[in-house]
């Protein structure tokens, strides 16, 4: 069963990789996406498969029935694209302006797209049931999967997987990691009103960005002098604004940046403690603040049973060279929220060529992955879905 699927998905490569290209050259910003989803609502439909959009607001979810009773087992990809303007001179490159898939996400829809057509094609010897999970908005919170599983994509699942294609892990390799994956990702801003005013007459005014340079220095001493030194946390700025002329200062400025834990009471700590310093560093210096923080996603908390499992089933994929448990990391992913409702386990695909001289990150606009990753996937998530009922795991 298993050299069958996998002959399958190799027959399909060609296939797979066109759709990857094609969805590249046509992406669509996170609760944007309009023409990605009917393009796979339809793609299911031609196999048959019992097919809902609209899921969450724009997701779609498409179910395989096997021939054999079994557990019915969830696979999940993202659709979404990035605000970026492409650089990767690629013949496939973005043809919509400022909107690129810089993370991956089009090679992902293609790998579930083409693993759920091989795995329909031996569908009467397929044990149990397979949801094909197609998530819109995984890139800006509150993200896509929140909602989904409000509208019942999870109904009746027992396990979960899902992958990313990671373009600065060599082809040929898969991480796993038991337990905490990826971090939990919020976000926080802040408005300081202050009093503007000549540059020559500083003593009149309430100077913004110097109440705000002091505030972020003190910003920066929260996880060095709050946080448990064994304890993973990052607090980061990423915007300071304060727009003017030379020679006049400023009356507000905004502060923006981001939170990253895996411990909950460490996260509720920051975010007090953020709004205290704010608070009170304002005060001291005679001006107002205006603070807000949004909970993004929480952190990806991998089972540890399936996490094992999934790493067997890589271990034994000749295509694997190199089956590796990751070290925890600080990017987040909402792939967490399907993890708080049913037991599975996200991996990472490595997805850089060997003959790259430079493999850009993700999120950057040259960003790009080696293809054959796809098929890497594809055959570990289908050799999850064939191994999984007779797999003792609990």
């Amino acid at each position: 069963m298993e050299k069958k699927l996998f002959a399958l998905l190799e027959s399909y490569y060609d296939e797979m990789v066109e759709v990857r290209r094609f969805l590249h050259q046509n992406p669509e910003l996170s609760f944007e996406e309009v023409e990605t989803p009917a393009y796979i609502a339809e793609f299911h439909k031609k196999l048959g498969h019992d097919v809902k959009t609209g899921v969450g607001g724009r997701g779609v979810t498409a179910v395989l029935k096997g021939g054999i009773e079994g557990p019915v087992i969830a696979l999940r990809a993202d659709f979404d694209a990035l605000p970026i303007h492409e650089e990767t001179g690629l013949p496939f490159a973005s043809k919509v302006a400022g909107v690129m898939h810089a993370c991956g996400h089009d090679g992902h829809t293609a790998t579930l797209l083409y693993l759920a057509k091989a795995l329909n094609a031996i569908q009467e010897d397929l044990p149990g049931t397979v949801v094909f999970i197609h998530q819109h908005a995984e890139e800006y919170a509150p993200g896509g999967a929140i909602d989904m599983i409000h509208d019942g994509c999870l109904d009746n699942v027992d396990v979960i997987f899902g992958t990313h294609l990671w373009a600065t892990v060599p082809y040929g390799t898969v991480q796993y990691k038991r337990g905490p994956m990826m971090s939990a990702a919020d976000r926080f801003e802040i408005d300081i009103v202050g009093k503007g005013g000549h540059g020559g007459t500083p003593h009149l005014t309430k100077d913004a960005i110097v109440i705000g340079s002091q505030l972020v220095t003190n910003i920066q001493q929260l996880v060095s002098r709050r946080v448990d030194p064994v304890e993973p946390a990052v607090v980061s700025i990423g915007s300071f604004v304060a727009d003017n002329a030379f020679n006049v200062i400023a009356d507000s400025a905004k502060i923006v940046g981001t939170v990253r834990t895996f411990n909950d009471d460490i996260r509720d700590m920051l975010e007090q403690e953020l709004k205290r310093i704010t608070m009170s560093t304002c005060e001291g210096a005679g001006a107002d603040a205006h603070f807000h923080y949004s909970r993004g996603y929480p952190a990806v908390v991998n089972h540890e049973s399936e996490a094992v499992f999934l790493a067997e089933c890589a271990s034994d994929i000749p295509d694997v060279a190199v089956t590796e448990e990751m070290k925890p990391m600080m990017g987040a992913e909402d792939f967490a929220r399907y993890l708080e409702k049913v037991k599975g386990s996200f991996f990472f695909t490595g997805a850089q060529h060997p003959d790259w001289d430079v493999a850009y990150p993700h999120h950057h606009p040259k960003f790009d992955i080696d293809e054959r990753a796809m098929l890497v996937a594809a055959k570990v998530m289908g050799k999850a879905v064939l191994d999984y009922e007779k797999t003792a795991v609990s």
